[in-house]
């Protein structure tokens, strides 16, 4: 038996492209975007929660990532790229989320000194080392990043990640070697 009025009228738009649904979206249609969150919401849901190390803020992160995109899918160039864009909007939103968890000590409030991993130079350390590390990944090619991004934030499995970038499994081991060699040799120093 079919399913529910709402499926049977979001059926058709189910196996359209993103850039028929993002340029859909972007000219208002509600049931095309909705689309767009059924197919990558479960994806950016699972990078928010390794960012931000919990699930307990991350359905707030995606919505909020949703909600942006909504606002601003008019600005997207290519609606093709808008798996990409997306994952860009909630990478950054949860990277604001773990900006605003820092804990601020009153430095009147206390005496004691503050923790080792909270002293300002394990602070500034951790810092830089982010940055260095999102500086490597920005300079990865686009497959190696998205693999590697994949495989070590979303927890995919070699087979998913050829399966979701449609690439042969060979060439998913291969992209993920040199991303992983890449990073070895860019971030050596922070060994």
């Amino acid at each position: 038996m079919p399913g529910t009025l709402r499926e049977q009228v979001a059926s058709p738009l189910a196996g359209a492209t993103d850039q028929m649904l993002a340029d859909r979206a972007a000219d208002g249609d509600l049931r095309a975007f909705e689309v767009l969150v059924r197919r990558y919401g479960p994806l950016m849901r699972v990078y928010a929660a390794r960012v931000l190390g919990s699930n307990d803020e991350t359905d707030d992160v995606v919505q909020e990532s949703f909600i942006t995109a909504w606002q601003h899918l008019g600005t997207l160039d290519d609606g093709s790229a808008v798996k990409s864009w997306l994952m860009r909007i909630v990478s950054r939103k949860s990277i604001d989320r773990l900006r605003a968890r820092r804990q601020h000590v009153n430095i009147d409030d206390t005496d004691a000194p503050a923790p080792d991993h909270h002293a300002p130079h394990a602070l500034a350390e951790a810092e830089s080392q982010t940055e260095a590390l999102a500086r490597v990944l920005a300079a990865l090619p686009e497959d190696q990043r998205r693999c590697w991004t994949l495989r070590e934030l979303a927890e995919y499995s070699y087979g998913d990640i050829a399966a979701e970038l449609n690439l042969p499994l060979s060439t998913v081991r291969g992209l993920l070697a040199r991303a992983r060699k890449t990073l070895l040799r860019e971030m050596e120093e922070w060994r």
